[in-house]
């Protein structure tokens, strides 16, 4: 695997594909900037070996149209403090304008191009386009990771138009590099904790990791589908009435692969989707009619933070409850907690995902796991064992 690390960039006027796909407030203002700062290492080093930047990136989903709202514009100054430059601005990402602003740019100058997006051609891995961007650059790095299942433009589709000068950058080779201590980790026992809503959006991934885990926890809305599928009793709970014969044969793989498959056996009961419900404790498969599962209950956390404290290798993707609610907030809170406590003690943790992602940032845990993915889609789809266009085409 090729990172910039393996190059000098004195002179080189290097192209990253960078992910500032950032959120914004209704000021334009950026209310979260994890992408930017991750990304500043990788600009950094080209910068401090002599050469020259030019960025791009998508952001939000302007489906092929200019749109204001949209404009990379409105993080330029944000990003120039980032790096400590005065980031140069292209009012469009092809064209005369941009090429004659990239074309002159001197090292340890920095170039942001306008959204990709604003042109079609980006999504529909158009060949025509992927070939103007490359204009732009002596070398291409692609450091989004979090773009790199999509087969667009300026992630797949660039990297013929340069040869050997190509290269992951520190965002990308880090996700892949912390990803792969998972999926090919020797440290054993291995657990996975998934959560979330729905078994149908983890199919995938549950199905990969079987060959992969000693342990899987079952966690959140998904547990409820497991439950019925057993015969147990889930009220109202969130239930895929068309997976109960998947789940059955999920547990059954499990079985087969020496997976010990933990389930929710107690459950904290809401008789409303809402924050201030009343609430109640059950059994997790004896939940009555009117009454939803919204948090795994005190004995299952209790379980579940027994298997974390002896696992030596963690992969975290999706919560354990509502945990956007105060009331139903500890399965999640706690397993995070466990997750922590087993880092400190030595164990590798991967955290991923956007709600795990957002969980741990809540709890104030982020720092206090191995390593949290930005990838989102492309984390998930990595961990399902697909191959991610954005990888292949630097490694071909």
């Amino acid at each position: 695997m090729k990172t910039i690390d393996d190059f000098s960039f004195k002179g080189v006027k290097t192209l990253i594909r960078v992910d500032f796909n950032v959120p914004l407030n209704d000021s334009f203002e950026i209310t979260d900037d994890t992408r930017i700062q991750a990304t500043i290492p990788t600009i950094k080093k080209i910068l401090n070996d002599g050469g020259s930047v030019v960025l791009m990136s998508h952001l939000g989903r302007p489906k092929g149209q200019v749109n204001p709202d949209f404009s990379l514009s409105h993080i330029v100054a944000d990003l120039s403090k980032a790096i400590g430059v005065d980031v140069k601005f292209a009012v469009d990402c092809v064209g005369g304008e941009a090429e004659d602003l990239s074309s002159k740019l001197q090292p340890g100058e920095v170039l942001l191009l306008e959204n990709l997006r604003f042109h079609a051609g980006e999504e529909a891995g158009d060949v025509d386009f992927a070939k103007k961007l490359s204009v732009h650059g002596d070398f291409y790095i692609n450091d989004a990771f979090g773009t790199a299942h999509r087969a667009h433009a300026s992630t797949a589709v660039i990297a013929q138009f340069f040869a050997d000068k190509k290269a992951f950058g520190y965002v990308m080779a880090n996700e892949i590099v912390n990803v792969d201590k998972v999926l090919k980790s020797d440290d054993k026992p291995v657990t996975a904790i998934v959560g979330g809503a729905k078994v149908s959006s983890k199919i995938d991934i549950i199905t990969n990791l079987m060959k992969r885990v000693d342990h899987l926890i079952i966690g959140g809305g998904m547990a409820y589908t497991f439950l019925k599928a057993q015969g147990g009793k889930v009220g109202n709970s969130l239930v895929e009435e068309d997976k109960l014969d998947l789940a059955n044969e999920l547990l059954s793989k499990a079985s087969e692969n020496n997976v010990e498959f933990h389930l929710p056996v107690d459950s904290v009961n809401a008789d409303a989707f809402s924050a201030d419900a009343n609430t109640e404790i059950t059994a997790a498969d004896s939940i009555a009619d009117g009454w939803m599962g919204l948090d795994a209950g005190p004995e299952t956390i209790a379980n579940y933070s027994k298997v974390i404290a002896a696992s030596k290798t963690i992969l975290w993707n999706g919560p354990l409850g509502v945990f956007e609610f105060e009331a139903f907030s500890a399965g999640t809170k706690q397993v995070g907690n466990a997750i922590a406590s087993a880092t400190s003690n030595g164990s590798f943790s991967l955290v991923g995902g956007g709600d795990s992602v957002a969980a741990v940032k809540q709890f104030g845990l982020a720092d206090k796991v191995s390593y949290v993915s930005t990838g989102g889609g492309a984390m998930l789809e990595y961990l399902e064992g697909k191959t991610l266009p954005g990888i292949q085409a630097i490694l071909d």
